[in-house]
């Protein structure tokens, strides 16, 4: 029996450069890790026994599209709290991650042919979402010199007739760049003047080392454009949970509810009220958290200079971005041989746009012993060159 044919626009989308190593990386014996962005911590445990409650209660029904409400006002009250971002909680929306948040709203808003502005170096999904919705990625080359920050002259030159929307990741994966309250005001008028649908993946924003974090949400001026998204991941160190929200004019979210029900019914439930523990009872661990990647932060950048990978240091996230192009080596390259021949595991830049190429990612979500021994791996590699 032959199998079935797939669909042309399924075949067009390559697996992410993430992905591909994770593969390669499967049952790799003395393998260390600087791959994966995941917090190291196991869930704090009030989060987990509230949850564990739950489930002990019988609460495993389903709930309706956009969450309890008792989760969506928890978020309304913790977006003005830490980052004075004010919204109903009729403007809020669940969902499985922020992962799924973003294919949805891509989903609802671009059209066949509507260009989408992708951030490069940027999160590997941006790019197939927008080409699984119809649309066309525009790639907004991000530089190192800049902080690998949006500017006003670069997004103005991206922008065209078929421009619908801007996907905007700070703090960034991978670069670990964020984008201040001054940076953010010479692009507002600009996003504001072509009428451009802002998607604000913020999902890192307790992850700022300088200060705190400016959320897109600050600038009620576009407020009507924007779609700003986060969730309980990184902060709380709930990666398997699988949660995110959205935050978005009441029209908007009545839109994406309409596709939600059909695509997902509802988050998990018991993530749900996990979430609400978390959001309520969570500062203190999320606080806690930060102030230990930032130690873990100084330590790799120290680190990758003194082996003579050139490293800016990251002003948010858990990555640094070194620049790779004395290797001689391509990113793909080099991070094949360092998993082949030092059994250390990173990402290539080139997985996260063409912008990318010349940088590897690492991550410093891991203790500071892993660390230590996948830099004198990659510092012995580099020897052999």
């Amino acid at each position: 029996m032959s199998r079935p044919e797939l669909s042309k626009l399924a075949c067009s989308i390559s697996r992410s450069g993430i992905g591909n190593f994770f593969l390669q990386a499967e049952g790799m014996k003395d393998l260390v890790s600087l791959a994966v962005g995941e917090p190291d911590f196991p869930t704090p445990w009030h989060i987990r026994e509230a949850a564990i409650h739950q489930l002990n209660l019988g609460n495993t029904f389903y709930t309706s599209c956009n969450g309890f409400p008792e989760l969506r006002q928890a978020i309304v009250n913790y977006q003005a709290r830490r980052f004075k971002v004010h919204y109903d909680p009729s403007e809020v929306m669940i969902t499985t991650g922020c992962s799924q948040g973003i294919d949805l709203v891509t989903r609802i808003f671009v059209n066949p042919g509507d260009e989408v502005i992708v951030p490069t170096p940027g999160y590997v999904c941006y790019g197939p979402d927008t080409l699984l919705a119809g649309g066309k990625p525009v790639y907004l080359e991000l530089k190192e010199e800049n902080q690998f920050k949006v500017t006003p002259e670069a997004l103005e030159k991206a922008i065209t007739p078929k421009t619908k929307m801007l996907i905007l990741n700070y703090p960034s994966n991978p670069t670990g760049g964020i984008m201040t309250k001054a940076d953010y005001e010479k692009i507002i008028p600009i996003i504001k003047k072509h009428k451009i649908i802002v998607l604000a993946d913020e999902i890192y924003a307790e992850l700022t080392y300088a200060g705190k974090h400016c959320s897109l949400g600050n600038f009620p001026e576009i407020k009507d454009q924007l779609i700003l998204m986060n969730g309980i991941s990184k902060a709380y160190s709930m990666t398997g949970w699988r949660l995110g929200y959205i935050l978005a004019d009441k029209e908007i979210i009545q839109a994406l509810s309409i596709i939600q029900d059909y695509v997902l019914i509802s988050a998990p439930t018991i993530t749900q009220y996990a979430a609400i523990e978390a959001l309520n009872h969570g500062d203190k661990d999320a606080t806690m958290m930060k102030e230990s990647f930032e130690e873990r932060r100084n330590y790799l950048v120290s680190e990758c200079n003194r082996i003579g990978l050139t490293c800016h240091s990251p002003l948010g996230a858990f990555y640094v971005f070194p620049n790779i192009k004395k290797t001689g080596l391509s990113s793909y390259e080099l991070a094949s041989r360092l998993m082949k021949e030092a059994k250390v595991a990173v990402i290539p830049g080139s997985a996260f746009g063409p912008a990318g190429e010349g940088y590897i990612r690492l991550s410093y979500s891991y203790s500071i012993d892993q660390i230590k021994e996948a830099i004198s791996r990659i510092e012995a590699f580099l020897k052999t060159l």
